[in-house]
C-alpha cells in the first residue's frame, strides 16, 4: 500500500523535497497555504547562490550551501531554471573589514569552497570599475551563483506534478494531530490524512512543530526590504557586491539578477507577523545610505519596485533538518534562512534519503523527465520570433512590452502542470507585469487571458488570491443598481 506523503508549504524547499519524493511509489500532496507555489519567502528573496564562506563551520548551513551550490547548475538545466554564475566579492573598505574578510576567507577554506582568494583595490576596480574607489580590499567568490527563486520553484512543481504530486493552494495547515500510526492535518481547505508528514512551512515551521513535540523551538520571522531597478544595456556590476556581514545578515548588496536587473538590499529587521511583507520608508531609507557605501553613483531614478520578503530565523541560529524529536512519521525542515535557497537541493536529497530509508518506499520504475518550455520570446533570436511564430501565432501577440512576453507564453504559463490562476501567478512564471510600467499597460490583457482559460468570470480574476480582484463589477451591473 502507498504511503500518502503530505508536504506542508509550497516554497522552494517543499516544492524540491515533492520533486525527489514523486521519484517512490507514494502518494505525494502538497498543502500550500497561499494562492500559489513560491507565495512566501521563495518569491521576495535576493536569489542568490551563495559559494558557502559565510556560514559557521560545521554547522548544517555550511555543509548544505556548499553540496546545494555544486548541484545548482546540473538542477536547473534539468528543470528548465535560470541560472548564472557571475561570482561574487565582500567588500572591507576599513583595515577592521580586511581582518572580517580574511575570517571569512578561513570560513571558507574550512566549508569546502572552491576558487575563492582575496584581491587587492587595483583589481577590484578592474574588476568592477563602478565600485567606491575607497575599497580595500574584496574577497572574490567566484563559485557564487544567480537563479530566479520563484521559477525555479515553479519548475520544481511541475517536475513533482508530473510524476503525480498533487498541488493543493488556499490550504493553511493549522492544527495537526496524531492519530495512531498517522496524522490529522485540520486545513483552511478542509481536513486531510497522512501517513508522513513533511513541514516546510517557513516562517510557521515552528508553530506546527511545537504542536507535535515536546521540544519547543522558536522561529525569529526576520524582515528584509528591497528596490529593483530597471534593466540596463550594459550591468554597472557584474558580480553580487557584499558589503562584510553582521549578526543580522550578510548586509546590503548591490547585485545583478539573471534578468538583467540591478538589486539593493535587503533591510534585516526582526518582526512578530511572519506574514508582513510591507515596505516602509525608513528601511528603504537604510538600504539606500548603505547601498552607496559600494556604489557612489548610485541613483534611485531607475528604481521600478521595492519589495519585502521575511526569511525564517530559529533563535539558535542552524537549520533543523531530520525527523520531528519524539514524533514517529514527521519529518521538517525549520530555520531556513539565508543560505536556504542555495542549500535547497542539499536540504532536500539528505531529507528524501533519510525519509525512504526509515519508511522503505521502492523507486518507481519510471521516473518522467521535467517538462520542457519554449525558451522565453525576449532571449529568442529575429530567426528563433519569425519561427515560433509561425509555429503558433499567438506568440506574434506582444501583450507585456516592458518585459516582451507574449500571449502565447502567457497561455502556456496557465496551462503549466502547477498553473498560474493569478495575474501574480503569471508574473512569477512570465514576467509580464515585472518591467518598467509594472503591469500598467498589460494587466488587463492578462485578466482577460485568465478568464478565458480559467472559464472563470473577469470579475472573479485576482491579483494574489484572496480578495484581491481587480474589477468590481461591470459597468451593466453598475446601470443596473443606478436604476434600481
Amino acid at each position: 500500500m502507498e504511503k500518502r506523503i503530505i508536504v506542508i508549504g509550497g516554497g522552494v524547499i517543499g516544492c524540491a523535497m515533492a520533486r525527489l519524493l514523486s521519484r517512490y511509489e507514494a502518494k505525494v500532496t502538497v498543502l500550500e497555504g497561499g494562492e500559489d507555489v513560491a507565495h512566501g519567502a521563495s518569491k521576495a528573496n535576493s536569489g542568490i547562490v551563495h559559494a558557502g564562506f559565510d556560514a559557521k563551520p560545521g554547522s548544517l548551513k555550511a555543509k548544505l550551501n556548499v553540496e546545494g551550490a555544486r548541484m545548482y547548475p546540473e538542477l536547473c538545466k534539468e528543470v528548465d531554471a535560470p541560472y548564472g554564475q557571475p561570482g561574487a566579492m565582500v567588500l572591507a573598505f576599513s583595515q577592521e573589514e580586511r581582518a572580517t574578510v580574511q575570517e571569512l576567507y578561513k570560513q571558507g577554506e574550512q566549508n569546502g569552497v572552491a576558487g575563492q582568494r582575496i584581491i587587492e583595490k587595483d583589481e577590484i576596480l578592474k574588476l568592477e570599475p563602478n565600485v567606491n574607489p575607497n575599497v580595500v580590499c574584496a574577497l572574490l567568490e567566484p563559485m557564487s551563483g544567480l537563479t530566479s527563486p520563484y521559477e525555479l520553484t515553479c519548475a520544481l512543481a511541475d517536475h513533482a506534478a508530473v510524476n503525480g504530486a498533487t498541488f493543493v493552494m488556499n490550504a493553511k495547515v493549522q492544527t495537526i494531530e496524531k492519530n495512531g500510526d498517522g496524522f490529522a492535518l485540520h486545513t483552511t481547505k478542509g481536513e486531510y490524512t497522512a501517513d508522513l508528514i513533511v513541514n516546510c512551512a517557513g516562517v510557521f515551521s515552528a508553530e506546527l512543530h511545537n504542536q507535535l513535540s515536546e521540544k519547543k523551538l522558536h522561529i525569529i520571522p526576520r524582515k528584509g526590504e528591497y528596490y529593483l531597478l530597471d534593466h540596463q544595456k550594459d550591468l554597472l556590476f557584474t558580480m553580487t557586491m557584499f558589503q562584510t556581514p553582521t549578526k543580522m545578515g550578510k548586509g546590503i548588496l548591490v547585485s545583478p539578477t539573471v534578468h538583467g536587473n540591478t538589486l539593493l538590499g535587503p533591510s534585516a529587521d526582526d518582526i512578530e507577523d511572519g506574514t508582513d511583507v510591507s515596505t516602509t520608508a525608513a528601511a528603504l531609507k537604510i538600504v539606500n545610505e548603505k547601498a552607496r557605501l559600494t556604489w557612489p553613483g548610485l541613483s534611485l531614478r531607475t528604481v521600478v519596485t521595492t519589495f519585502a520578503g521575511v526569511r525564517a530565523h530559529e533563535e539558535n541560529g542552524d537549520f533543523i533538518i531530520g525527523a520531528t524529536e519524539g514524533v514517529q512519521g514527521s519529518y521538517e525542515t525549520i530555520g531556513i534562512e539565508s543560505p536556504g535557497l542555495s542549500a535547497a537541493p542539499a536540504i532536500a536529497k539528505l531529507l528524501t534519503e533519510q525519509i525512504i530509508s526509515e519508511n522503505g518506499l521502492a523507486e518507481k520504475k519510471e521516473w518522467k523527465p521535467a517538462p520542457k518550455r519554449e525558451k522565453p520570446f525576449y532571449a529568442m533570436t529575429l530567426e528563433e520570433r519569425v519561427d515560433v511564430v509561425k509555429r503558433n501565432p499567438e506568440y506574434g501577440a506582444l501583450v507585456c512590452r516592458c518585459e516582451q512576453v507574449t500571449e502565447a507564453e502567457i497561455r502556456a504559463a496557465i496551462r503549466r502542470p502547477v498553473g498560474a490562476t493569478t495575474i501574480d501567478g503569471v508574473k512569477r512564471r512570465t514576467r509580464a507585469g515585472m518591467g518598467r510600467c509594472q503591469g500598467g499597460f498589460c494587466s488587463p490583457r492578462v485578466l482577460e487571458i485568465l478568464s478565458e482559460e480559467l472559464g472563470v468570470a473577469p470579475t472573479e480574476v485576482t491579483k494574489c488570491g484572496g480578495e484581491s480582484r481587480i474589477l468590481t463589477g461591470t459597468i451593466a451591473q453598475s446601470m443596473h443598481k443606478g436604476d434600481a
